[in-house]
């Protein structure tokens, strides 16, 4: 009864449809149905089914109702893949387009430059090179400069300044600890490098300037003050504390941005 009931459904549903819709649905169940009974351990959609599908989408607005054997989104994406393999194709076939290579003769002559000048920037070689009769821009003079050659012992000169002053060498910084009133501590120290050992600390809940300059006052005492005090770019060590530092006969040393790894022993 069911049964029956069904496709008296689909035969007034049928009636009123248009003869293109029912062409177009018929089309696709038998091409779905053709993959079925295709002799393959695992049934694999070949790319005559998908461009078909492909197609049908393009042509048909109710293409998904008859979908079975893969769902929309994944037609959808055959049609992306597609469209990559056409540009990738379309690049390759077209001749190269865009700014004018640079040649191998300006790339040398800009990673001499580098070399022997690490104090020029890209201003300064785009204005030599235009000297010596190169046409090209100063954007893609920076370009350059960023894929020079470095030599290989400037990424070990922080660790080797670190290891061969470890005895002459503090650093200080701060850390934050929550209260149980939800309040937050400013907890401020000075270490040692040599035995990690903690020269002085101290806690605020408002650090700033002022405050961080009488504890670098207390925190040598009597004692010789380091030769070398490394702390990082926090605003809270402004000028005034930079001053001090100098003061009490201390070089500041100051790391780069966004690199906690130059402090290390006080990251920690």
């Amino acid at each position: 009864m069911v049964l029956l009931l069904r496709h008296l459904l689909g035969w007034v549903v049928a009636a009123f449809r248009s003869r293109e819709d029912l062409i177009l649905e018929n089309l696709a169940l038998r091409q779905q149905l053709l993959a079925l009974h295709a002799k393959q351990p695992r049934r694999r959609l070949t790319t005559i089914h998908k461009l078909f599908w492909v197609g049908l989408r393009r042509l048909w607005a109710q293409w998904k109702k008859p979908l079975i054997l893969v769902t929309p989104r994944t037609v959808v994406g055959w049609h992306g893949a597609g469209f990559r393999l056409y540009w990738k194709w379309l690049a390759r076939a077209r001749p190269t387009g865009g700014r004018k290579a640079v040649s191998k003769e300006v790339r040398a002559l800009i990673f001499q430059m580098v070399a022997e000048n690490p104090t020029w920037g890209a201003p300064r070689i785009h204005g030599e090179l235009l000297k010596l009769g190169f046409e090209l821009s100063e954007t893609t003079v920076s370009r350059w400069l960023r894929r020079a050659p470095r030599p290989p012992d400037v990424a070990k000169r922080w660790p080797t300044f670190l290891r061969n002053h470890r005895e002459a060498i503090a650093a200080m910084d701060f850390f934050t600890v929550p209260t149980f009133t939800f309040g937050i501590l400013y907890c401020f120290f000075v270490i040692s490098h040599d035995r990690r050992k903690i020269l002085h600390c101290s806690v605020t809940r408002q650090p700033n300037a002022f405050w961080i300059v009488l504890q670098l006052r207390e925190a040598w005492g009597f004692e010789p003050p380091p030769r070398f005090l490394i702390f990082d770019r926090d605003s809270k060590f402004s000028a005034d504390v930079v001053t001090t530092v100098e003061d009490n006969g201390t070089q500041p040393v100051r790391t780069a941005f966004r690199s906690p790894w130059q402090n290390g022993v006080a990251e920690r």
